[in-house]
């Protein structure tokens, strides 16, 4: 993940190598050789030879191409060269190339381009004019920026447990979202999660629609001994999920997971029918699931999604599969809600509650 944009900017796990510092070359020694000038008697009537002036000697060739090109190894460094340790003062001018040349690499990453633009503007407002004193080096000050560019715009985070632990009980959620995105799993996991951080959880079958969806979901409560309610396939998924959090409320229980049919924003009845259940079961939190690996269309769905049903957060599947990482970003700062969780794997345990340094440490590497 964010591999092109590590190249670039010449970060990651090992640390920077200085600029190397061109050498000033001796002059070359020439030899000298001895001649023997036999004396001549000179002439009587011969004039002196008129003095000829000594050339002075040429001045050695500076190497341009060289020096030019080990001030222009990355973006990073040309950052850097910018910026005067103790007190400095940088103008947009001096950082226009650079900033687009960056905007370049997070588009190259699946960045969309909006948030991108705003990730650059962020870095723009924090380097331009004068900074304060006294920064420990010029690495500081331009990873420093580009670390709060993208908190900026990741926000930051959200505690579940935390939002469990500080509501009135039974907390319910419901999970939304288009087919094949890994919302059943997701829920497996998310009550794997939950049981660890001693929560007691029901799960309700909602995606009563999809053949095998409620054997699927069976199959998971069962390895993880989490009581499923489940209906009939083809029953309405509202009347599931109102007896799903009856259960919860006659057994004490902390959260009610409630999954449901995958569906896209432009299918009506589907919608019209997820209104019903959000009308029906009162969800505390929406979450709206989608794949990494979707790139820039996760951002599209996720904005209809946001339009239609009004999500209060984003869980991102299969961000393992995804080689630049950008619908993170992107999906985060397009609707204005917080990523919640990351899916990195196929175990219970593969998912992660999401903050923003699970991102930035991917950029600037475990040294930073």
């Amino acid at each position: 993940m964010f591999e092109g944009l590590k190249r670039v900017l010449g970060l990651g796990k090992k640390k920077k190598e200085e600029t190397p510092v061109l050498e000033e070359l001796p002059a070359p020694e020439t030899p000298i050789t001895e001649t023997k000038i036999e004396e001549a008697a000179p002439a009587p009537s011969a004039a002196p030879a008129p003095a000829v002036p000594k050339p002075e000697p040429k001045p050695e060739p500076v190497a341009e191409e060289a020096e030019e090109e080990a001030k222009r190894p990355s973006i990073f460094s040309r950052l850097k060269t910018l910026v005067v340790e103790r007190e400095f003062v940088l103008s947009e001018k001096d950082i226009e190339e650079t900033l687009f040349d960056l905007q370049m690499v997070l588009l190259e990453a699946d960045v969309a381009y909006p948030v991108a633009e705003a990730i650059t503007e962020h870095m723009k407002k924090e380097l331009v004019g004068t900074h304060r004193k006294m920064f420990d080096s010029a690495d500081k000050v331009v990873t420093e920026a580009l670390k709060h560019a993208i908190e900026n715009v990741l926000g930051d985070g959200f505690d579940l447990v935390q939002y469990i632990n500080t509501h009135e009980k039974p907390v319910k959620i419901l999970f939304t979202g288009v087919n094949g995105t890994g919302k059943t799993t997701s829920v497996a996991k998310i009550a794997a999660l939950l049981q660890s951080q001693g929560l007691s959880v029901v799960v309700g079958a909602g995606d009563t629609f999809r053949a095998g969806a409620v054997e699927q979901i069976r199959v998971h409560c069962d390895r993880l001994g989490v009581k499923l309610i489940a209906h009939q396939e083809g029953a309405d998924p509202s009347a599931v999920l109102f007896d799903t959090v009856n259960y919860a409320k006659a057994h004490n229980t902390d959260v009610v997971l409630a999954d449901s049919a995958g569906r896209f924003h432009n299918r009506v009845n589907l919608m019209n029918q997820l209104d019903k259940i959000k009308r029906v079961m009162k969800p505390d939190l929406v979450f709206y699931v989608d794949e990494a690996v979707a790139g820039n269309d996760a951002v599209i769905r996720a904005e209809e999604f946001e339009k239609t049903v009004s999500t209060d957060g984003v869980i991102l599947t299969k961000v393992d599969m995804d080689p630049k990482g950008g619908a993170a970003i992107s999906i985060a700062y397009t609707i204005g809600k917080p990523l919640v969780f990351l899916g990195v794997g196929q175990e219970y345990t593969d998912m992660k509650p999401f903050t923003p340094s699970l991102i930035i440490d991917e950029i600037f590497g475990d040294d930073n």
